[in-house]
């Protein structure tokens, strides 16, 4: 009978309780270049929304990644100067084999230089692209839709967030730290940390305080179960900012991952008598036209900076200076 007793507590336990999934919603030592001088794994190829002006050897180098080297730091308008736009830029950085924390990984070292004056100010390190929540991979174009993405900014069928995790290295500034993120019906996220005035790597947490952890208290509904769009998050941007009461200039920090934990919005591995998507393709096509939506506008706004890279003044030794990053002429 004690044994009954015990068991059955412990079935009411599990039946009381939310048991949240863990995955790396964007990890940046997986973020670096090959031979191709880009990451083959997030490449984009928008030389088809260049027009026929081109050739096709032009169109061939029409293409990014989420290369570290390819990110770069927003200031907003109030922060923008010349100086503090070249001075605010990202770099892939490796950690030194015998350190302490990630020895031999890379991590992205981003350099902002807030305005000195008093008042408050903002600087977003962004990817290159906006990361495509619906996208095949290039290689594989036969890959099911949102395949490429998927722990390269991208997380599939999330529910509820329960927390959000970064890794990342402290260097005893005054300044803030928020991640944004978007859901799948492009709704902004925007997760705080707080300030970095410590010294060191180290993984701040944000807790959703709405989470509720047991499943009596929350509140049930029935949803229909298709054709609903599957629910995604997608990785925005770190914020760093800088409050008026604090003095501006260099700021410096190092971030090696950020992590998620949430509920699955749909339970895996579960036996189903129909495949409905197999039948009726509808979610495929609508993911097909969103994918191609999101590569007309990406494409467009890549054109565009290619179009203005050629213009610029080549020095004589053939590189294309952009502040302090030299750009190499033939992209």
């Amino acid at each position: 009978m004690k044994r009954f007793v015990v068991v059955l507590l412990v079935l009411m336990l599990m039946a009381s309780a939310v048991f949240a999934k863990e995955d790396i919603l964007i990890d940046f030592s997986t973020l670096t270049a090959d031979e191709s001088g880009q990451n083959t794994a997030t490449i984009m190829d928008y030389g088809s929304e260049a027009g026929t002006r081109y050739s096709d050897e032009e169109k061939s180098r029409m293409v990014s990644s989420l290369y570290i080297e390819n990110w770069e730091v927003d200031l907003t308008s109030s922060s923008q100067t010349v100086m503090n736009d070249r001075l605010s830029y990202v770099k892939e950085v490796k950690v030194p084999e015998g350190a302490i924390n990630y020895p031999g990984e890379t991590v992205i070292g981003v350099r902002v230089h807030f305005p000195e004056q008093k008042f408050n100010s903002y600087g977003f390190v962004k990817p290159p692209f906006e990361i495509p929540a619906y996208a095949t991979h290039p290689n594989d174009p036969e890959a099911s839709v949102g395949n490429q993405f998927n722990g390269y900014g991208v997380l599939k069928n999330v529910g509820v967030i329960k927390s959000v995790a970064i890794n990342v290295k402290g260097m005893n500034f005054d300044e803030g730290l928020a991640v944004v993120l978007r859901n799948e019906q492009e709704e902004q996220i925007n997760i705080p940390f707080g300030y970095l005035n410590f010294e060191g790597w180290k993984q701040l947490v944000w807790e959703n305080p709405n989470y509720i952890t047991e499943v009596r208290n929350r509140e049930m509904r029935r949803n229909a179960l298709y054709p609903t769009m599957a629910p995604s998050i997608t990785f925005e941007s770190i914020n760093f900012y800088k409050d008026a009461m604090f003095s501006g200039g260099d700021f410096i920090a190092y971030v090696k991952d950020i992590s998620v934990t949430y509920d699955m919005a749909i339970l895996e591995n579960v036996d189903v008598e129909i495949d409905d998507e197999a039948v009726w393709g509808i979610l495929a096509d609508r993911e097909e036209q969103r994918r191609k939506n999101e590569i007309k506008k990406l494409g467009n706004l890549q054109v565009l900076r290619y179009i203005e890279q050629q213009k610029m003044h080549v020095d004589g030794e053939g590189v294309k200076t952009t502040g302090d990053q030299p750009t190499p002429s033939n992209p």
